[in-house]
């Protein structure tokens, strides 16, 4: 611990509250009391800076205008010369150095810093610098290499004898016909180095194969692909009186929902103190509903047992760091409408701030109809859905994944994770793909693989106290409970009972699982509750004892239940890289108490993605995610006050009480702006059980 020094108040920092992004002052403060410490050399680099989570205590004591929270971050430092690699906790608001340790990268279970930027164009000038890789790519009729991309991979846990403890890189191939071409198209197959990023050296060169480098054009941009098609017509979204939400730094309000919007390094966009607000009482209530939302791991294993991929399982958050990854989003590419932006701050590799303007973006959606109904002689009621979403992406070398977060005016949350961009091809002769591979094109090869994410919910349903159950429909068997055999039900069963619990989906049973608040109970006497509704797809399909089960044991369940820990933050340990395994596999382990107590969620969701011609040369996006929806948190629909259209500037369903609207269908479409249900384009028509109108909308 070094003594203290320039003390300064959070506010002095660019902070007004515990649980705001990381500033730029702060990263930079952070990195001077370092080196005012001596632990900053010539050679030190930065390839992880975090903010440190506050404690919950200090976050739910804290009072606006209050200035006097401790600010720290999380700093690991690697001496490039030496392969050093020490962690440090910083408390920038005191001037002082915490803590800080030299991680036992050398020793079992071994691990490494996540990859520097710098690493990646170091990692290409070694193979390219080296005699055997300029021979494997002369030797395939390629002499001219100065566009040639060499792809730095993760090289996962293989404890190979000239490898272990040492920061190492493997290094794929990729050739570039001229600048500007896409280099996954022509992979060179088979050729693979590894790299000692340390030493400067190329451990060891395998060249196995004499398969042809494809160099059928596969690029995709405007240039390559000709003139844009132009049968689709303009689609504004236009908000002219401005958005529904209101911003105050990193808290939004929007409708019955507040949250703060939080960003770091590794896990991307967090959203923090989640609440919905509950007018059903005398005075109007924001209810807790999540303490922290992230989703702050996810893996890809490949499951192809060539040289050239069989230890391919990439940890993108926990080696490569989706946050420092973050795109800058773009309006009208990425976001459509009144969006509000959220610039985020990250270290460089050297420790310096590194801005990402409009690292997050947050709008309102159209979601088509949220209720409706139409009574015999009556007239129709129909409200329209609206979300909120906040999203970012990142790029992490041929894929980009999207995060996103919906928030719905009926108390609903969905997760959905966006993976699009370019699969990671091999070469093969034409017509002959490997076993564990589908021929996307002509000589191209693209292997089976998992996209497995896993997101982190810190859950506080009307407070920490809370406990978890399971709910599986059950059929029953003719008899005296169900004569007519049309009779099935449900039944709960509580896994916090079980201790720190290990769930998976059935589609069978429509099993969901159940966040309950013991103490709280709504009108019918039930515990208020929230529940997690997966959209399941295969676990983890690395075989037990293999090194990637090992490595990404999260992935092998849909649901982990633990108690709360702060230490306990990233599913695969906080340092995957080179990693022999560890993570929640452990932590499960310690059997704690978890009835009634403060618990955290774990879900993993996502692709297992056998590739399709479709998705060459680049892959429209797959969809994948879940629900978090109230059940019994709240004693009635809260979306019955959502606005009338019909009575509110003519928009929807204005027609006459038992009148069908005589206007031609066609007369009445119009291009709208949203997305969704299609609120115009149908003549509504007499139900046949009743004269009422059964329109969508009218204009």
């Amino acid at each position: 611990m070094s003594e203290t020094t320039h003390p300064v108040r959070p506010s002095a920092l660019g902070v007004g509250h515990p649980l705001d992004l990381l500033t730029p002052a702060e990263i930079s403060a952070a990195r001077r009391i370092l080196a005012d410490a001596g632990h900053v050399g010539p050679a030190t680099r930065f390839p992880r800076v975090l903010p440190v989570e506050p404690p919950k205590s200090v976050v739910l004591s804290h009072a606006d205008g209050a200035d006097d929270f401790d600010r720290s971050v999380d700093v690991t430092l690697l001496d490039t010369d030496t392969g050093r690699t020490r962690r440090a906790v910083v408390s920038v608001t005191a001037g002082q150095v915490r803590s800080i340790e030299t991680l036992a990268t050398g020793e079992h279970p071994y691990g490494q810093a996540q990859y520097l930027f710098e690493e990646y164009d170091r990692a290409a000038a070694i193979v390219k610098a080296d005699p055997r890789w300029q021979a494997a790519m002369a030797r395939r009729g390629i002499e001219d290499t100065t566009h040639t991309f060499v792809s730095p991979l993760a090289p996962g846990f293989f404890p190979r004898e000239d490898e272990t403890g040492k920061r190492v890189i493997r290094s794929l191939t990729f050739h570039r016909r001229f600048e500007g071409d896409n280099p996954w198209g022509h992979p060179v197959e088979g050729l693979i180095a590894h790299v000692d990023l340390t030493a400067g050296v190329v451990l060891r060169l395998e060249d196995e194969g004499d398969v042809p480098v494809p160099m059928a054009d596969a690029n995709y941009t405007p240039e390559h692909v000709g003139p844009a098609r132009t049968t689709l017509k303009p689609l504004d979204i236009v908000q002219p009186e401005g958005p529904s939400f209101q911003v105050e730094g990193t808290h939004v309000t929007w409708e019955n929902w507040k949250l703060r919007i939080g960003f770091n390094a590794q896990e991307g966009l967090v959203l923090n103190q989640v609440t919905f607000r509950d007018d059903s009482g005398e005075e109007p209530e924001d209810r807790s509903v999540l303490y922290r939302g992230s989703v702050p791991e996810m893996v890809v294993p490949y499951g192809d047992t060539t040289s050239t991929r069989f230890w391919i399982s990439y940890f993108d958050a926990g080696e490569y760091l989706l946050g420092k990854n973050a795109n800058s989003l773009k309006l009208g590419c990425d976001c459509l409408g009144v969006i509000q932006y959220f610039d985020a701050f990250v270290a460089d590799d050297e420790g310096h701030p590194m801005e990402i303007p409009h690292a997050v973006c947050m709008h309102e959606e159209d979601y088509g109809i949220l209720w409706k109904h139409t009574e015999p002689g009556e007239a129709p009621q129909v409200r329209r859905s609206r979300r909120l979403v906040i999203s970012y992406f990142a790029t992490i070398g041929n894929y980009e994944y999207g995060f996103f977060w919906y928030f719905y005016l009926d108390g609903s949350i969905q997760v959905e994770a966006k993976a699009t961009g370019i699969v990671f091809a091999g070469a093969c002769v034409p017509g002959q793909p490997g076993r564990h591979a589908a021929e996307i094109a002509p000589g191209i090869q693209a292997p089976v693989h998992q996209h497995i994410f896993c997101a982190r919910l810190d859950v506080a349903v009307d407070g920490m106290e809370n406990s978890v159950q399971e709910e599986n429909l059950v059929a029953l068997p003719m008899g005296e409970d169900n004569p007519y055999g049309n009779a099935f039900t449900w039944s709960r069963t509580d896994v916090t009972r079980e201790s720190e619990g290990v769930r998976d989906a059935n589609t069978e049973t429509g099993r969901k699982w159940f966040v309950t608040n013991p103490s709280r109970r709504n009108h019918v006497g039930e515990p208020t509750a929230y529940h997690l509704i997966p959209m399941p797809g295969p676990r983890l399909l690395a075989a037990e004892g293999s090194s990637a089960r090992k490595r990404a044991e999260f992935a092998t369940h849909h649901l982990w239940v633990t108690a709360f820990d702060a230490a306990e933050r990233f599913p695969a340990g906080d340092f995957p890289n080179q990693h022999a395994g560890g993570g929640i596999g452990e932590w499960v382990k310690q059997d704690r108490e978890l009835a009634g107590t403060d618990v955290v969620l774990w879900h993993t969701f996502g692709p297992t993605h056998v590739p399709r011609t479709e998705d060459w040369p680049v892959m429209p996006v797959d969809y994948y995610g879940f629900w978090f929806k109230p059940y019994g948190f709240l004693d009635r629909n809260p979306a019955l006050d959502l606005p009338d259209w019909s009575t509110a500037g003519g928009r929807c369903c204005g027609t006459e009480v038992g009148r069908a609207d005589p206007a031609p269908a066609v007369e009445r479409v119009h291009a709208i702006t949203g997305t969704g249900d299609h609120p115009h384009g149908h003549a509504p028509s007499p139900s046949p059980r009743s004269a009422a109108p059964a329109c969508d909308c009218k204009e």
